[in-house]
């Protein structure tokens, strides 16, 4: 029988951003202003969108899961980012690192299928407006967001199963600011062209299929909104889209190009940028993008502070 002597690797070592000297300090502050931001607005979107009944439809039930889920996309890799901003040493369990790993692609997954429904349901509401009330009931609106956790938490166990059956020889640093199949995948001491295989396969079904599903809703609501004779209702109908397709260009762009592809890694410094750009950028934007930006969620907003301003001045005079 063949023996493998190795020394099994129980932690690793995760660089994050490297060389970044006297602006580490300047780094950590931006990175957790940015981490704040983004778990107020989301929270403040989901809160709101769940207390004011006027806002329980369908576009908004949809942004109200989204907005719960890129609370858990978040807190799965920057808390660690800024814990290994401050500390010397930078470590992780191989346990740890595994399911960081597992959970940032299934919260990453669950995000694709998300925006896929959210197209859908922005085409039925344009393409398809007297069909719409009766195609997406609240009943089918909840198994659609039930599909996309589920999916997406399905996704990646084969990729994390195979990992985890690796042999990692004594090299134990991560040259990411995460824990992730392509840096995991080059400190193997075993080939690993099986692995590349089957994330570039999964991969590419996930984020191509959903991505082009996406574009050709975009595209036919286009398509109809041209058609629409007056100015107001294009404006209307475009300003509703718009922020959605932003958010979808800058999230799958950084995606394709980090996972879509059958080399470990093209350069260390353009993987940790599109790294920032999906895992902080994002989910950063979205709350500007999606909501804030919308008449009818800031008008909750106001309203829901004000409730809550007379309530407390009664409960205490």
């Amino acid at each position: 029988m063949e023996q493998h002597n190795h020394t099994t690797v129980t932690e690793f070592v995760l660089l994050g951003f490297p060389n970044v000297g006297d602006i580490q300090v300047w780094l950590f502050a931006l990175l957790l202003l940015a981490y704040l931001f983004t778990i107020f607005g989301n929270l403040l979107i989901f809160l709101v969108i769940r207390l004011d009944s006027a806002l329980h439809t369908p576009m908004y039930h949809f942004v109200s899961v989204l907005s719960f889920l890129e609370l858990w996309y978040t807190a799965t890799t920057i808390p660690k980012m800024l814990a290994n901003l401050l500390s010397e040493t930078k470590t992780i369990s191989f346990v740890g690192c595994l399911l960081q790993t597992y959970f940032f692609h299934s919260l990453g997954a669950s995000e694709c299928y998300l925006l896929t429904a959210m197209a859908y349901d922005r085409y039925l509401a344009i393409c398809r407006p007297l069909h719409y009330p009766a195609i997406m009931t609240p009943t089918l609106c909840a198994k659609m967001a039930a599909s996309c956790w589920t999916c997406g938490f399905l996704c990646p166990i084969s990729e994390v199963i195979l990992v985890s059956k690796l042999p990692f020889c004594g090299y134990n640093e991560i040259q990411h600011i995460f824990c992730d199949f392509p840096p995991l995948l080059s400190l193997a001491c075993k080939d690993t062209s099986t692995n590349v295989l089957v994330d570039f396969t999964i991969n590419t079904f996930i984020i191509i299929i959903t991505f082009l599903f996406i574009m050709a809703s975009y595209g036919r609501i286009i398509g109809a909104v041209l058609k629409i004779k007056t100015a107001s209702g294009q404006k209307k109908a475009f300003s509703t889209c718009a922020s959605h397709l932003i958010v979808v260009l800058i999230f799958f762009g950084s995606i394709i190009f980090m996972y879509v592809r059958l080399k470990k890694s093209y350069s260390l410094t353009l993987d940790r940028t599109f790294a920032v750009v999906y895992s902080v950028l994002t989910p950063l934007v979205n709350p500007i993008i999606y909501s804030l930006r919308n008449k009818e969620i800031m008008k909750a907003i106001k309203t829901t502070i004000l409730r809550q301003g007379t309530l407390a001045s009664t409960i205490h005079p």
